[in-house]
């Protein structure tokens, strides 16, 4: 019994390390999060939406809508000017003013769809910033319904494409300083996200696939003893440091543009003729804007792949290195899987500094930032990760030039270390 009893010790001590444990721990704490976005979008969607109501035809039929309307909205604003009712709606934190127009009731007495003008005032652009208009849209439905009700009882009209459908929708959308005509919010959002979708998951599959290997290497040349070998051949460590990132990335960016090709086409199947033209609004990049872009899709790699460098230095085999590639497959999944859920903008301070601080997430919103002329935050961000990615390349020579690499981390190598974050301070 106590071979087996040593041997069960044994397996459970070499796999309850601290590498082992933390990403179970995060990978936790990031379902929790998720678990709670997704709860409050759910307590959000159980709420009455802050509106405004503007009825301009005081009519029969408007009076059936804009009764539904208010009985399961909070109306904010009730006047009869489209301006304040936006100011108005704005400040509360409202989806939308809904008008309705003066000819109403006398189009569908006449046999004509009646008019429902709605502005809409959108947030951002994240799945969860949508769920307020999507509950006044069926609010809309519904106050469509009852109106088709009430003319079936009074026998009002025999054409029943009008019974089924008494009213058209007009609607105008506010983004972000810009006015878009004849589009939802719902669109918008859409278009939005599936044109930078694929940025994103750029970004994810060179930093997974090129960190992976990089660590991946580290492990196994600690292993098969080749990385003493190397180190003391008449080679800069520098030049060794720079030619691992650019093999690294060129193997990276290289297996990305082979999944990017199938995803590009399985997107373009997948969003067909229901694309919309963005050119109509004028969200359109420039040769300026690409640049930027492809500015800090660079440099996100190349601070990623530093800092899988700094991480595969702690790998003692090719086995612990596998593990060490989750802190960057953390940083690479929790801005994608955020971003997707809430729009930069509409994060509080806190989910905004996180956003903001790691690296791998500004690359993933440069495109939608720069549609809408938001360039502080595009250059702020491009700032940063170039911050980044030299303390990381420098700190990956710094960790090259010294034996610590071979010698393992010992007393004086947290010292030099520690010197070193002295003179950077």
């Amino acid at each position: 019994m106590k071979p087996l009893t040593n041997i069960f010790r044994k397996e459970v001590k070499e796999l309850l390390t601290p590498a082992a444990i933390i990403p179970v721990v995060v990978m936790a704490v990031l379902f929790a999060a998720l678990g709670g976005m997704i709860g409050g979008a759910q307590q959000e969607a159980s709420k009455a939406p802050v509106i405004g109501l503007i009825d301009m035809d005081g009519g029969n039929y408007s009076h059936v809508v804009s009764s539904y309307i208010s009985a399961n909205s909070e109306i904010t604003y009730n006047g009869t000017d489209v301006d304040v009712g936006l100011e108005t709606v704005r400040t509360a934190g409202g989806p939308a003013v809904i008008v309705i127009e003066e000819d109403f009731t006398s189009n569908i007495s006449s046999g004509v769809p009646g008019t429902i003008r709605v502005y809409w005032i959108m947030a951002g652009a994240g799945i969860m910033d949508s769920v307020s208009s999507s509950i006044v849209d069926a609010i809309l439905s519904g106050a469509g319904q009852m109106l088709s009700a009430k003319m079936i009882e009074e026998g009002a009209s025999t054409n029943s494409s009008l019974i089924m459908a008494p009213m058209v929708k007009s609607e105008t959308t506010y983004f972000k300083q810009m006015t878009m005509d004849d589009i939802s919010p719902s669109t918008v959002a859409s278009v939005l996200s599936s044109q930078s979708f694929l940025i994103p998951l750029v970004v994810m599959l060179v930093i997974l696939m090129s960190g992976s290997s990089i660590i991946g290497s580290m492990g196994m040349e600690k292993e098969n003893k080749t990385l003493e070998t190397l180190l003391t051949m008449p080679v800069k460590r520098r030049d060794i440091v720079l030619g691992k990132l650019a093999g690294a990335a060129v193997v990276g960016l290289l297996m990305a543009i082979v999944y990017m090709a199938g995803m590009g086409y399985y997107m373009g199947s997948l969003q067909g003729q229901s694309a919309i033209d963005m050119t109509r609004f004028g969200l359109v990049l420039d040769p300026l804007d690409y640049l930027l872009v492809g500015l800090s899709l660079f440099l996100a790699v190349l601070g990623a792949l530093a800092l899988c460098m700094l991480l595969g230095a702690f790998a003692r085999d090719f086995k612990s290195s596998q593990t060490l590639t989750m802190p960057i497959t953390f940083l690479a999944l929790v801005p994608f899987f955020i971003m997707m859920m809430k729009d930069f903008n509409t994060l509080p301070p806190l989910g905004q500094a996180v956003i903001f601080l790691i690296p791998f997430s500004h690359p993933m919103m440069v495109m939608n930032n720069l549609m809408f002329n938001d360039y502080w935050l595009v250059i702020a961000g491009i700032a940063y990760e170039a911050l980044f990615a030299a303390v990381t390349v420098g700190l990956s020579v710094w960790l090259f030039k010294k034996d610590m690499l071979i010698t393992g981390w010992k007393k004086g190598s947290k010292k030099a270390f520690g010197g070193l974050l002295k003179k950077g301070r």
